[in-house]
């Protein structure tokens, strides 16, 4: 049943708010923001049609706050509710409040989510549908007892993961009973946490392996279709922070077979809307189920780069009860593309996260360059949210032309005022594994264990710059005082006149 969708409420914030909003405005839909009282001069904000302010700074208290959303959607008047990704995007709990208050979630239905969220339980049913499954455990497990027992059984190393969640929260490599024991009190707490659930279960753990995932949609009349695929085996404590389609190591029969399995996964469990399928690939170019995002990712942009679709409108399309307007054969992929995260962090002090106010920015251009910003001059950088604030995308021909000119894009980025992961992302497009495509999830690891390291010569270079600019100020500071002298002089002057001008 197709329903008209004319407002849509972004609960959420940043770049994907904005990219939200960009395709709102082309499709006709009005939007409806909610900013903490700490974003309140964010793009996002002025972007907007609506704009409402639902607290402060804490995301508890803000975009996690549901009955608060739901009351701006209700207020507002909107037909739906976007979730960008992150906060509530993954919340059944989330989305049944929005069926129950006649609001369209546009992403998966409530059951869906609960399904899929379940990491145990959407194991089984891959298991059930022939999707092959990393060995492992189908149920949560009851205690640490039970996680020693199992993990020998696995054989070691495995890893513990949240059954709730994703994004490396709650998540431990063990390789060793003594481990598993610390690291299961670790992971039950961080999932706790982040997920408000404590629930953890256990997995073999595949030893330089690549993460490599399946996009596709799926809309509410049983028709799916997979965008191919998206390299994301370049991650620092899970989190992924560049990715890229087509894989390098892709081949045609494997994205046919990966894309098959990915298409039964989503027709086992239902779902509906767009949502990616992630796998694991080992040294044999065997693929195993990972797990299901059920929203729109991060990343989504590369598949967007090489195969012309916007995903943002597919998904609010979907949403309102059309059916998908392409078949898997329409589908083609053209070129290549990356994407970079640029986060606020210090790559050469450990990746530690940096708060500021950004004093000036340039931006980079040019052909096949994409920028997913929120950024401007004067924005302040708060440590309450997701380090993450803009996204680097470039298109090549093939992935050599990629390469080079998100190398030359990197370049031209320049972000002042606080710390920014970039350099980082410049020694990996100059890194000669990356560029042979001979890496794994275990990349930033092995070859930037603790970060960067500054040179030697960077610091003469830097010792270089503050003297000269220690020369020029003292050079400057006589014209300074001078030029102060004449101001103050002709402000005199001019009381003076006004003073006469008065008399008379």
């Amino acid at each position: 049943m197709r329903k008209k969708i004319r407002k849509i409420v972004i609960a959420n914030r940043g770049e994907i708010a904005l990219r939200v909003i960009r395709t709102c405005r082309e499709m006709g839909i009005e939007t409806v923001v909610l900013y903490s009282e700490v974003d309140r001069n964010a793009l996002h904000v002025r972007y907007a049609d609506e704009a409402f302010c639902i607290g402060p700074a804490p995301s508890a208290e803000s975009y996690l706050a549901m009955g608060k959303i739901i009351e701006v959607a209700t207020r507002s008047k909107a037909d739906a509710i976007h979730p960008g990704y992150g906060f509530l995007a993954e919340n059944p709990e989330f989305v049944k409040m929005c069926e129950d208050n006649e609001v369209i979630f546009i992403g998966p239905r409530s059951d869906v989510m609960a399904l899929v969220g379940s990491k145990t339980a959407s194991r089984r049913i891959m298991t059930e549908a022939g999707v092959p499954v990393i060995p492992g455990m189908r149920w949560d497990l009851e205690d640490s007892k039970e996680a020693v027992e199992k993990a020998w059984e696995l054989s070691f190393p495995v890893i513990l993961k949240a059954s709730a969640g994703g994004g490396g929260k709650g998540m431990r490599i063990v390789r060793g009973e003594e481990e598993l024991l610390s690291a299961f009190k670790e992971a039950r707490e961080e999932a706790k946490s982040a997920f408000g659930d404590p629930s953890l279960y256990l997995e073999k753990y595949l030893d330089k392996s690549r993460h490599i995932e399946c996009q596709f949609l799926a809309d509410n009349y049983g028709n799916v279709v997979h965008l191919g695929e998206r390299e994301c085996s370049i991650q620092r404590r899970h989190q992924k922070l560049i990715e890229e389609s087509p894989s390098p190591v892709m081949t045609e029969e494997l994205r046919q077979k990966m894309g098959e399995m990915a298409v039964r996964a989503v027709k086992a469990t239902r779902y509906n809307n767009a949502g990616t399928i992630e796998f694991l690939v080992d040294k044999e170019m065997s693929f195993y189920f990972l797990e299901v995002n059920a929203r729109l990712q991060v990343e989504h942009p590369v598949t967007e780069m090489v195969t012309g679709l916007d995903l943002v409108k597919e998904q609010i399309r979907i949403a309102a009860g059309e059916k998908l307007a392409i078949s898997q054969g329409d589908i083609s992929w053209q070129g290549s593309a990356i994407e970079c995260r640029i986060s606020a962090e210090d790559p050469f002090h450990n990746f530690l996260p940096s708060v500021g106010v950004i004093t000036s920015i340039i931006e980079p251009g040019g052909p096949g360059v994409r920028l997913d910003s929120s950024l401007y001059s004067g924005l302040a950088i708060t440590p309450f949210y997701d380090p993450l604030v803009a996204k680097l995308i470039v298109w090549g021909k093939d992935r050599d032309e990629s390469i080079k000119r998100m190398a030359r894009a990197l370049k031209e980025f320049c972000i002042e005022g606080i710390k920014t992961n970039i350099p980082f992302h410049q020694r990996v497009m100059e890194n000669r594994s990356f560029a042979s495509s001979d890496f794994d999830t275990s990349f930033i690891k092995d070859e930037f264990q603790g970060g960067l390291s500054i040179e030697k010569s960077h610091y003469k270079i830097a010792a270089i710059a503050a003297a000269i600019e220690e020369y020029d100020r003292g050079l400057a500071e006589p014209i300074v005082r001078a030029e102060r002298q004449k101001a103050r002089a002709d402000v005199w002057k001019m009381a003076a006149i006004r003073q006469h001008l008065r008399k008379d």
